[in-house]
């Protein structure tokens, strides 16, 4: 069918607009209508799905890390699980903080600008309290933290910044470092409010205790890397990573792990009466000998035998056997 009216059809079309009886909207209807799609300026979507997906991938992963640190460090059952992730503003990110906050300001080099971290403060009290001693109990009241508080949040939050660059390997090799920590929101107004970020929320379980840690991604940061958020790109590379690099990357690890090693040099028994009256100069028999071999465990398993003595002035132990498992 041909596009083209002739005379006759264009005068009709004029007669019956001009007496009312065509509705012109009814031009507008048909199978090749195109849909307008409305654009928020003051919103852009600048993070699509394929975006937001790669991103709870890497932090799905930095999620079990950060689980099991705490885990070892605090020695209570931790859990940390990504449960949501969006793109939304900075303004209506910073609406959504009250004083007193845990804030981490992180520069991820070698990119230019910051990234945030956010840990809620019932769980951050949660976790001195572990680390001075305490059963990890939430305070009734809110309060400011204190400048030694502050310390040991900077150094925890130090050891959660470097443990991220790890997790974002397959994407770019970055190297986050702690620039300072925040307490007070009024410091959070670092870029523009209507620029967009992604908001990466992490719901943590510190024993009883729940609350939320939020990665806070703006646009700008990431911009030159937006090419490779793609679950694609990340699958590819993740298979590109060889066993043995792996292997010999967890060696490396376990290598450099610290361990506790202690020995017990004799035991005995004493009435509480005789332990209040000793004085300097009394000699406690034990039970065991100046030439017997002494019990050396790491951590809480019996792994060797040794005998005391002195190395370069200090205090040593000299390892004369290895303890199998099947002889403890």
């Amino acid at each position: 069918m041909s596009d083209v009216l002739s005379q006759n059809e264009i005068d009709d079309l004029l007669n019956a607009l001009n007496s009312g009886d065509f509705d012109i909207s009814q031009t507008t209807t048909g199978k090749g209508e195109k849909k307008i799609k409305k654009y928020d300026f003051a919103r852009p979507s600048k993070f699509s799905k394929e975006h937001l997906k790669t991103l709870e991938i890497i932090y799905e992963n930095y999620s079990r890390s950060v689980a099991s640190y705490f885990s070892s460090y605090l020695r209570t059952p931790t859990h940390v699980e990504v449960i949501n992730s969006e793109a939304l503003t900075y303004r209506e990110f910073t609406n959504s903080l009250s004083n007193p906050i845990i804030l981490g300001i992180i520069d991820f080099k070698p990119l230019k600008g910051s990234i945030l971290m956010k840990i809620s403060s019932k769980v951050g009290f949660t976790i001195l309290d572990r680390v001075l001693g305490g059963p990890g109990t939430v305070l009734k009241t809110n309060r400011d933290f204190t400048q030694i508080e502050k310390i040991l949040l900077t150094k925890i939050m130090d050891k959660l910044v470097k443990m991220m660059g790890e997790h974002w390997t397959n994407i770019h090799i970055v190297q986050p470092k702690l620039e300072q920590l925040e307490t007070n929101m009024q410091f959070a107004e670092m870029i523009e409010p209507n620029e967009m970020v992604a908001l990466m929320t992490l719901n943590i379980k510190v024993g009883d205790v729940e609350g939320m840690i939020n990665i806070c991604i703006p646009y700008l940061v990431i911009e030159p890397l937006m090419e490779f958020l793609n679950t694609k790109y990340w699958y590819t590379n993740h298979k590109n990573v060889q066993v043995e690099d792996y292997k010999n990357y967890m060696e490396g690890k376990i290598q450099i792990s610290q361990i506790p090693i202690r020995t017990i040099l004799g035991k005995t028994q004493i009435m509480v009466k005789d332990f209040l009256e000793l004085q300097l100069g009394d000699v406690i028999r034990l039970d065991s000998y100046v030439s017997s071999d002494l019990n050396v465990y790491v951590g809480d398993l019996l792994k060797f035998k040794g005998k005391p003595g002195i190395s370069k002035k200090k205090n040593a132990l000299k390892i004369t056997k290895i303890v199998r498992e099947e002889e403890e």
